[in-house]
Order: C-alpha cells, then structure tokens, then sequence
C-alpha cells in the first residue's frame, strides 16, 4: 500500500525546492529581480481643497425686491459693475448715496467750524492756564469736595440748636466762618462749572471732527473710480438699491430671479478671481506642520487630473488649528505657480512638501 503524502507538507517541500533553485541560479551569476526604491520617510504630503486667488461674497444690506438681475453665472464682470437691482422705498442708487454723502460732508465741515469758535472764544480763568480740560475738571472737583467737607457743620446755621454757647465761642465769629466757607463753596461750584463747560467744548470739537472724518471717509470710497474690496463696504451701506462688483472676476454664484423678496445680510453673488489658483491644506497635522515652511517649493495633483503635476510655493500657514478625526490639524495655504482650464474650485488634491535643503 502507497503512502499518502498530506498536501500540506507537499506544498512546504515544493516551496523549498523552488528557493534551493533560486539560491543556486542566483550564485551562477543569474539577474534577480529588482525591488522597489524605498520612500523618504520624512516626506510630507497632505490632502487639499482648490481656491481661487480671492474670491468675495456679495449680500444686501437692506431688504427688498429685486427689480432687475443684470447678470448671470458664468459672466465676466468688472470692478463696479451693478449686478442686482433692488426696489425699496429707503434704498438708494449710488448717484443718490454720493449726492447725500457730499451734503453731509459740507454739513460735517459746518459743524467744526462752529465747535472750534465756541472753543476759541471760551473764557478760560487764568487759574486753568497751565491745564489741560480734563485736568482743570479733576481739580477743580477736589477743591469742591474740599469746601463741601469745610461748610458741613455750618449749612443749617438756621438752626439756633446748633449756634455754640457764647462760653465756647462768640457766635458772631461763628457765622463769619460760616459765612467765608460758604463763599468758599460757592467759588468752588463756580470753578468747577467754569471746568466742565470747557470740557464739554473740547469734547463736542473732538465728536464733530471725528463725524467729519467718517464722513469724508464715505465719501471717498462712494467715489472710488476703481471699486476696490476695501471701499464695497460703503457702497453696500449707502447706496443700497444695487448690488455692485467689488472686484474684477467671475460670476461663480448667482441664483435670483427678478421678482423675488431677498432678505439683508444673505449672500445673493459669489465673483472669483480665476486668474491663480491656491490650494489650502484640510489635514496637515501638527507633527508635519513644523517642518513646513513659507516659500517652500510643492508639487500638487489633483484627483481629477491624476497625469498632470502643478508646482507651487506655500503662501502661509494658519496660526490656529482645527480637529480632524481626533488629530490637531493646521491649514497650509499653497500658491500655484501653473494652471489649467479644467480647475474647478473645491477639487481635492494631494500636495507633496518638497524638502530643497
């Protein structure tokens, strides 16, 4: 009868065999297979969102509704091109925001000139003249306190209970001090009055030049020629009958139809600046996060076109953090220095920290 060799004991004998073999035709000087290199274990990569460059969401700033939508998504607009027109009987076109801002800027200037005259010919007393408002105000209030403090035990001099027997003191004197700490009271209330009057005067000087610049504030950004971002904040404040570009770019969200109410604050327009792109970092952990560096040389791809490889610089690093499943995560912003027609913004990439020390 024939043994039955187990199948598993055979498969280890074959197993053997084969690597006796290899061994042997290694050493005949036979080629071996060639392994994978290695990775760089200090290499960074984490995972991204693509941004444009810039990008602004535009919002109403009063209620109303929406007469005329000038625009679609997809449009070309530039710096203070109206998009949306609103109907509200209190909003304001710009022609009509810029008319009201210049009255109230003359307005504003009247209002100076007027607080710096009453300042300048106030009567100061010659005991203020080494002082500022503020100060003659503390002082003058010490000195009242004071003559308060003098003049109590003589305010109800009336009283005849409270005159002192003539064995402690001659009632005449008594009620000339009386007399004298009373003057003394009354001069102090003078002076303190005399005080917060020239207070009052610098202080309504200081709120009227302070009206003026903010208003000649708004009515140089109302007339902006180049619509820029930091001046859209007027705009949408005071002339609010209009929605305007506040930057040149791209229509990338636009959703109104004429007809509709559309309540303030809500976001109604998204424009983007298309022209660069940047890539900001979703899962950049803390351990990696100190081995980066701004200006540091990167490679990005991006899922949805896995042959092409983007270089690019980091722009900046966040300063605060996020969680992420449980991990501490630092937002990285990318640079890129190449583009495509076929970026979309929120496409996912990997971005590989290239180490050029």
């Amino acid at each position: 009868m024939k043994k039955i060799i187990p199948l598993t004991i055979f498969l280890l004998f074959l197993v053997a065999s084969l690597s006796a073999c290899g061994g042997s035709a290694q050493a005949a000087g036979e080629p071996s297979a060639t392994l994978p290199a290695a990775t760089d274990s200090s290499e960074i990569i984490a995972e991204g969102r693509l941004e444009p460059v810039r990008f602004i969401n535009l919002a109403l700033s009063t209620n109303g509704l929406l007469t005329e939508v000038l625009s679609v998504q997809g449009d070309q607009v530039e710096a203070g091109q109206v998009i949306v027109m609103l109907e509200n009987a209190q909003a304001k076109t710009l022609e009509s925001a810029q008319a009201d801002s210049a009255q109230e800027l003359t307005a504003a200037y009247a209002t100076v000139r007027d607080a710096q005259y009453q300042l300048d010919n106030f009567d100061a007393p010659s005991d203020f003249s080494e002082m500022t408002p503020v100060q003659a105000v503390q002082t003058t209030l010490e000195k009242l306190n004071k003559a308060r403090d003098n003049f109590e035990p003589y305010k109800n001099l009336s009283d005849k209970r409270l005159v002192p027997d003539k064995r402690e003191i001659d009632t005449g004197v008594y009620r000339d001090v009386a007399k004298r700490y009373k003057r003394e009271l009354d001069d102090a209330w003078a002076d303190y009055r005399k005080a917060i009057q020239w207070l009052n005067l610098e202080s309504n000087l200081e709120t009227a030049q302070a009206r003026l610049a903010q208003t000649q504030k708004e009515y140089e950004n109302l007339r902006d020629p180049a619509f820029s971002e930091g001046t859209a904040g007027t705009r949408a404040a005071l002339a609010n009958a209009e929605v305007r570009a506040s930057i040149a770019g791209t229509i990338t969200m636009l959703e109104l139809k004429a007809g509709e109410f559309v309540p303030a604050g809500q976001p109604v327009v998204t424009i983007a600046d298309l022209s660069s792109w940047v890539v900001k970092t979703t899962d950049l952990t803390e351990i990696d996060v100190v081995n980066v560096r701004e200006g540091q040389p990167v490679e990005v791809t991006l899922d949805a076109l896995p042959d092409e490889t983007f270089k690019g610089n980091v722009l900046s690093i966040g300063q605060s953090y996020s969680e992420n499943q449980g991990d501490i995560v630092y937002e990285v912003t990318i640079l890129l220095n190449d583009k495509s027609p076929a970026m979309r913004w929120g496409m996912t990439a990997e971005v590989k920290f290239i180490n050029d020390d």
